[in-house]
């Protein structure tokens, strides 16, 4: 599974990188704070809106603390997704919240 920190997303960010992040929290918790212009699929839904996704993206995962994004991750892997998991989630995120 490839991973990426949080340091590194705000870095690609702050360059001006168009990055495809999900973030797979419930709706309460992407209330209480999330990354601009992320998209939220709860991880309970993906299986059912992964084809919303476009198997030639790059995706970056996103949860609180890192693990459900990592189940994410080799879920979508495992369907043939480009994806990565960004370690420490929201729990470690320095960057801009909405």
């Amino acid at each position: 599974m490839k991973t990426i920190t949080t340091t590194e997303v705000q870095e690609k960010l702050a360059a001006g990188e168009q990055l495809h992040l999900i973030d797979v929290r419930e709706v309460e918790e992407v209330e209480a704070g999330k990354i601009p212009g992320i998209i939220h699929i709860p991880l309970g839904l993906l299986e059912f809106r992964m084809h919303e996704l476009d198997k030639n993206t790059p995706y970056i995962m996103v949860c609180r603390s890192g693990a459900r994004s990592g189940q994410a991750t080799q879920f979508l892997e495992q369907q043939g997704y480009d994806v990565t998991n960004m370690n420490g989630g929201m729990m470690m995120w320095g960057g801009e919240v909405e």
